[in-house]
C-alpha cells in the first residue's frame, strides 16, 4: 500500500513534525512505501472562486489556479492510503491545510458517481492527526472538521488521533501503531483464512 502523509508544519522540530515522522515510521514498519509532503514547503494558495463561483474544478475536476496544488493532486491520485497531520489553530486545521482541503474538495467531491465519476480518495483508508501544542484545546473540533471533509471526499477514515504536549510520548506510539495496523490490514485478503474458516487476527505489536 502506497501511503501519502500530508502535514502542515513550519517547525521541523515541533510536535506536528514529530507526528508526521511517527506516521512515516509506522508505514515503513508495515512494509509499505511511504511519502511525506509538508504543505508549508509548497505554494498552495487559497481557492480563488473563479467566474460565477466555480472554475474548471466543477466539470473538469482540475483546479485552474496554477501552483503546487496540481503536482500534489497527481501524487494524491497515485496513493492508496493517506495520513493528514495538522497543528490546531482556533480549534481548526492550519490555514495551509484548510486551503489544501478546500481545493481538493472542489476537484474531487464534485465528481458524480451516477456518471461513472469517482473521487480519487473513495474507499481509501486515511488517518487524521490533530496536534494541539499549547493548551491542548480544540483538538476534537479540529478532527471533526477533518472528518467532515474526508466524508465528502469518500475516504474511509481508519482513525482519529489527537496529540498534545502532555500526551506526546504515548500518542506518537499510537500514531505509529495506527499506521502499522492500517498498512498491515490492507495486506490481509479474503483467501487468507484458517482451517476453521475464520481470518487470523492481526498480532498485536508489543508496546515499547
Amino acid at each position: 500500500m502506497k501511503v501519502l502523509t500530508i502535514l502542515s508544519s513550519p517547525n521541523a522540530n515541533g510536535l506536528t513534525a514529530a507526528c508526521g515522522e511517527a506516521a512515516r515510521q509506522g508505514i515503513v514498519d508495515g512494509h509499505s512505501p511511504a511519502r511525506l509532503v509538508n504543505l508549508n514547503e509548497l505554494n498552495i494558495a487559497r481557492c480563488a472562486v473563479h467566474n460565477d463561483g466555480w472554475g474548471t474544478c466543477r466539470n473538469n475536476h482540475r483546479c485552474q489556479l496554477e501552483d503546487d496544488f496540481q503536482s500534489l493532486h497527481e501524487t494524491i491520485k497515485q496513493a492508496e492510503g493517506y495520513v493528514f497531520v495538522t497543528p490546531v489553530y482556533f480549534g481548526e486545521p492550519s490555514e495551509p491545510m484548510k486551503a489544501f482541503f478546500d481545493r481538493l474538495r472542489r476537484c474531487e467531491a464534485t465528481k458524480d458517481p451516477a456518471s461513472g465519476e469517482t473521487s480519487t480518495l473513495a474507499g481509501k483508508p486515511a488517518v487524521c492527526v490533530a496536534a494541539a501544542g499549547e493548551s491542548g484545546h480544540g483538538a476534537v473540533s479540529c478532527l471533526a472538521v477533518m472528518e467532515h471533509v474526508l466524508n465528502q471526499l469518500g475516504a474511509a477514515v481508519f482513525d482519529f488521533i489527537s496529540v498534545t504536549k502532555r500526551t506526546r510520548d504515548y500518542q506518537l506510539e499510537t500514531i505509529h501503531d495506527a499506521l502499522l495496523a492500517m498498512t498491515t490490514a490492507a495486506q490481509v485478503v479474503p483467501s487468507q483464512v484458517t482451517q476453521e474458516g475464520r481470518r487470523r487476527p492481526l498480532r498485536r505489536r508489543r508496546r515499547r
